[in-house]
């Protein structure tokens, strides 16, 4: 009751007209920042952060709430129309997007995606406000150990579900590993595959890496096939969902808060595993997994879904506990202590009127980004009636842009292309490319998480599994791995079986 109470004082705070205002700049802005690939939510934060000293922290940090959730939903609709995602949560939305747009359902992909946006960040931040102090305990509790295993039970999962094969799929993932590598060791200082060059010494930004392999492969793909066909317009097709759509949508957009509430609260990638793992398990309920990878509408609704909430799980540990568990969350961190105050278990009680205004305007926001971006679908879809030549050329320039913006290195655009051209190499053998994808964004992570374990177990493989929650995680593991074999295995008992029946009642007659 204590929490409901404060809720809705929270709610005579966020909705004043001059905080209304802030959401809905902050909303727009998001939008149209998370619409340009390769300057996403964090980015967006970090630039307007000077705007923002003139103004009261609430206003401040409603806005900033309101940049998060639109930059999310701008990232997507970039990467179920162009292929090219706007920022990493994004990257799943495309693999299941961009064959439904190019198919002419475009617009039906961004209204799934805004709804489970809309139900992601309700269901999350009703989870935020009830929930917050136990997922926060949990967080504390969870060691190297177990992140590393989750991290593998991410590598694993990718692998598995997407490609022509399993093969393929690692190869992939082994793509990812070594571009991960690029740069200083972040134990022992000492560079890796830099060839000398101390602008490589931070290493590949997974923005450069994900617009690399999705915007520029694909339009470099594009072109390579444009010389034997013409390009036509893709149709756009009808702008609502039907009732067949929802039919297949509403049990996504309810699961995906499940999983990415949990893991935006503890700091093991953000949103980027749990729209992965939400793929995976649409993809082994879904009744139509054939259509998967040729754009079934529970690829995109899970996932947006699971992002969205992961966003409001995110929240917990940082104003609960002070951790950033993202970018987005680390900048806002420097926000609050740019105001002089400090995020933590006393922030609820010091800070109650910021706090709750804050979380109120999250529900706030969400509407306003429903009421946007629902009726504007048809409109961005419109986007895929350009004709090709002209679409992709329009991708390659705002592609460099944005990768010329991240760190505004000329080398950065030399890499891009690189990674174009390994994106390219992809799709003509048949490599999957998120699996790269999820390579650059865990691999640094997994390996200081790995090494800090060994380092606590003095070199003892077994501190790799000495938690209940590793190992329960391992035990998901192998049977992912074992279950194709299993299946087969059940599938020649039931033939040997029926075969045996089939003998006895022959020679029976």
């Amino acid at each position: 009751m204590d929490s409901l109470n404060s809720l809705i004082d929270g709610f005579g705070t966020a909705l004043t007209p001059v905080n209304l205002l802030w959401a809905a700049v902050g909303v727009l802005l998001g939008t149209a920042i998370g619409v340009l690939p390769g300057i996403g939510p964090a980015m967006a934060v970090a630039l307007l952060l000077p705007v923002t000293y003139g103004l009261d922290p609430t206003g401040a940090f409603i806005m900033f709430a309101g940049i998060y959730y639109g930059a999310m939903f701008g990232g997507s609709t970039t990467s179920i129309l162009l292929n090219t995602p706007g920022e990493s949560a994004a990257v799943v939305a495309a693999i299941e997007g961009n064959p439904m747009a190019k198919s002419g359902r475009g617009a039906q992909a961004l209204a799934a995606a805004a709804i489970g946006h809309f139900a992601g960040g309700m269901i999350g931040t009703v989870l935020l406000v009830v929930l917050a102090p136990t997922v926060a305990s949990l967080a504390v509790g969870i060691g190297a150990p177990d992140y590393f295993a989750i991290m593998v039970l991410a590598f694993i999962a990718v692998t598995s579900v997407l490609g022509a094969s399993r093969i393929r799929g690692l190869a992939s993932l082994l793509i990812g590993l070594t571009i991960g590598l690029v740069g200083l060791d972040q134990m022992t200082g000492q560079q890796r595959l830099t060839f000398g060059s101390l602008q490589l010494a931070d290493g590949v930004d997974v923005v450069i890496v994900a617009v690399g392999l999705f915007a520029i492969g694909e339009a470099l793909w594009v072109a390579a096939h444009l010389r034997r066909s013409a390009g036509e317009p893709i149709p756009v097709g009808r702008p609502w969902l039907g009732r067949a759509d929802l039919r297949r949508t509403w049990r996504p957009w309810l699961r995906g808060p499940v999983i990415g509430f949990p893991f935006g609260a503890i700091p093991a990638g953000g949103a980027e595993i749990p729209t992965f793992l939400s793929y995976v398990t649409e993809k082994r309920l879904s009744r139509h997994r054939d259509q998967f990878g040729k754009g079934a509408i529970e690829g995109v609704a899970g996932p947006e879904a699971a992002a969205s909430a992961s966003a409001a799980g995110t929240l917990v540990s940082m104003l609960t506990l002070g951790l950033p568990t993202t970018a987005v969350a680390a900048v806002m961190l420097a926000a609050f202590q740019q105001y002089g105050i400090q995020p933590g278990p006393l922030l609820f009680e010091r800070e109650p009127e910021l706090v709750w205004g804050l979380i109120a305007s999250l529900f706030v926001g969400m509407v306003l980004l429903l009421a946007l971006n629902l009726p504007l679908a048809p409109v961005w879809a419109k986007l895929l009636r350009i004709p090709r030549p002209y679409l992709y050329a329009g991708i390659l320039f705002f592609a460099a842009v944005g990768a010329y913006a991240v760190g505004g290195e000329s080398l950065d655009l030399v890499i891009l292309l690189v990674i174009g051209l390994i994106g390219l190499g992809m799709r003509r053998y048949g490599l999957p490319v998120l699996p790269a994808v999820i390579g650059v964004i865990l691999g640094p992570a997994a390996e200081q998480q790995l090494r800090r374990a060994l380092q606590i177990s003095d070199g003892s493989v077994t501190g790799l599994v000495n938690t209940p929650f590793s190992v329960t995680v391992y035990a998901i593991v192998a049977l992912i791995v074992a279950w194709p074999l299993l299946r087969r295995l059940v599938a020649r008992r039931r033939g040997d079986r029926t075969s045996d029946e089939e003998g006895r009642a022959v020679r029976g007659g």
